[in-house]
């Protein structure tokens, strides 16, 4: 039975009658970490790990929503859609469906089924997926075309202020536009993109530490914070700054004596690491991609040391991937403090990879990890229709395309 098949029978177990199935996945990012609450650059990919979101119409306007991975329910009413406290993972679908009414889309009530393939609280972005897929599929069922960047804003905004999480846009954006076998090299200000090939003899592997430290989430927005106090310091000096995307690191050299030492580190990683992903961009689109192993390296070493947001077990891991044999590149990728990291390897290497890295990883941590062997994927899509109307139309529509 294909996962489509199964979330649909699933639906029809909890809810009966037939659905619509949205897929959205979720992403990696090969360079550009921290960079796009900054206005800055960032070169994420969508992988094959999706969030699948069954829906039907309801006649009412309530909202029945069952998570697959949580085995939990929640319901609310599309009139009054408020947080709910003792089901965070519902926060989520909630917010987009009041982001999506916030910005003049009237919804119908649905039955709503999910169910995720993204690990959770691994850095893949299992919530951008969750909130893309529900979007799509509540957009749909109620009749409203939506261009794709305008829905990944709306997702990121029912991220941001409903949920509460300061998340940038990148992984709201690339779970709408990933275009399968490319990465996106992203300007997170203009939201314009760039189509960047992965060679077909290049696999993307993503090492699994399984380990999610509890600070994660307070420390992502503390370090957001102190990425605000260097733009206020430094905006003083230099007239038209913005974010830290419009310093040079000549500027920030220059101007250094004026942040604390903290302060000039986390600038300092975030300066730096914009100039990596428009380097790496320059090395894909040439095919170079040998040329990416320096830049990841310096990439990893730069959020260990001045954006202070790996862990041993990162460190281990990147450590160890990097000895390996046709490996191009490796480091952390997502929020940091766990989750996982991000290899180019040569494909006929990754069985290999695999069981070299598993080995070593589990020798010096004692923790067995998920590898995840992956191929750029296709952003957001409709992908099966049990009702009339069919999934092709539906696309075309939330793609602005009628």
């Amino acid at each position: 039975m294909s996962r489509v098949q199964e979330v649909l029978s699933r639906f029809r177990v909890r809810f009966g009658g037939d659905a619509r199935v949205y897929r959205a996945p979720g992403r990696v990012n090969v360079i550009g970490e921290h960079t796009d609450y900054n206005d800055g650059f960032v070169m994420p990919a969508a992988i094959g790990l999706s969030c699948w979101t069954a829906i039907a119409p309801r006649d009412d306007r309530a909202l029945m929503i069952h998570s697959e991975n949580f085995d939990e329910a929640a319901e609310a009413d599309l009139d009054d859609l408020l947080p709910l406290p003792e089901s965070a993972w519902a926060n989520y679908p909630l917010g987009v469906a009041w982001a999506l009414q916030q910005a003049g889309n009237r919804l119908r009530g649905a039955n709503i089924y999910i169910a995720g393939d993204v690990p959770l609280g691994a850095g893949l972005s299992s919530s951008a997926a969750i909130e893309v897929s529900v979007g799509y599929a509540l957009l749909v069922n109620s009749g409203h075309a939506i261009e794709r960047t305008e829905l990944a804003l709306l997702c990121q905004r029912a991220e941001n202020e409903f949920v509460g999480a300061r998340c940038g846009i990148m992984d709201q954006f690339v779970s709408c536009h990933g275009v399968a076998d490319h990465a996106l090299m992203l300007d997170c200000r203009s939201l314009e993109m760039r189509l960047l090939p992965v060679p077909p003899h290049i696999a993307l592997i993503i090492c699994n530490t399984m380990v999610r430290h509890e600070l994660a989430a307070t420390e992502y927005n503390s370090r957001r914070a102190e990425c605000e106090e260097a733009v206020r310091i430094l905006a003083k000096v230099l007239p038209g700054v913005r974010a830290l995307r419009d310093i040079s690191a000549a500027q920030l050299d220059e101007h250094s004596h004026l942040l604390p030492d903290k302060i000039f580190r986390r600038a300092r990683h975030i300066v730096l690491e914009n100039a990596r992903v428009l380097k790496a961009a320059d090395a894909f689109q040439s095919g170079q991609v040998e040329n990416l192993g320096k830049l990841m390296a310096d990439s990893h070493r730069s959020l260990r040391d001045d954006f202070e947001v790996s862990c041993p077990e990162l460190d281990a891991m990147v450590e160890i991937a990097a000895r390996q044999r046709g490996v191009f590149g490796a480091r952390m990728t997502g929020g940091g403090f766990g989750g996982c990291t991000i290899n180019l390897v040569e494909a006929v290497h990754a069985q290999e990879f695999q069981k070299k890295v598993t080995a070593a990883y589990t020798g010096a941590t004692g923790l067995r990890p998920d590898i995840y062997v992956c191929k750029a994927s296709q952003g957001t899509e409709a992908v099966r229709s049990d009702a009339a109307g069919g999934g092709n139309e539906e696309a075309r529509a939330v793609r602005g395309e009628s």
